[in-house]
């Protein structure tokens, strides 16, 4: 009877923290971009495009590259990058994973860092920042399809 009263105790236990689990909301996520003149970044409240690796003119020697969506663990990752003829100039973070405080906290330290690493190495060919991984995976990726598509 005592077993009987601990395994349903824990049953319990175990079924209420799985209802507590937050699922993913995708419309939860920002923008982040930097310019590779100034390296600067900054954040908008924008939830991005789902425009999946199309291409865009915007200017005369210069043109806008949307990379695929990549989902990762923790959500879909996404990146747009300008193009001034064969450099990167400007790469924007159309999504990038915010279930939670901490998911937010890491990735707007993160994407900054891969933004200014992509715009310097001027490829995908770059590290992942610590604590994440996941995003950074997802962020090479996702440049990495923009850039093909630059290539055609």
């Amino acid at each position: 009877m005592r077993r009987a009263v601990i395994t349903a105790s824990a049953t319990a236990a175990g079924v209420v923290l799985l209802l507590a689990l937050k699922p993913h909301d995708p419309a939860a996520s920002r923008t982040i971009s930097a310019t590779g003149s100034t390296g600067a970044t900054g954040s908008t409240g924008s939830t991005g495009s789902t425009d999946n690796g199309t291409a865009q003119d915007t200017g005369a020697d210069s043109r806008t590259l949307t990379g695929s969506a990549v989902n990762t663990r923790y959500g879909p990752v996404q990146v747009k990058v300008t193009m001034a003829g064969t450099r990167i100039s400007r790469i924007d973070v159309l999504q990038y994973p915010t279930r939670d405080r901490r998911d937010r906290e890491t990735n707007e330290y993160a994407v900054p860092v891969l933004n200014q690493e992509a715009i310097a190495a001027q490829s995908a060919d770059i590290d992942v920042v610590s604590g994440a991984t996941y995003t950074s995976e997802g962020y090479v990726r996702s440049l990495q399809s923009a850039l093909d598509q630059a290539k055609k």
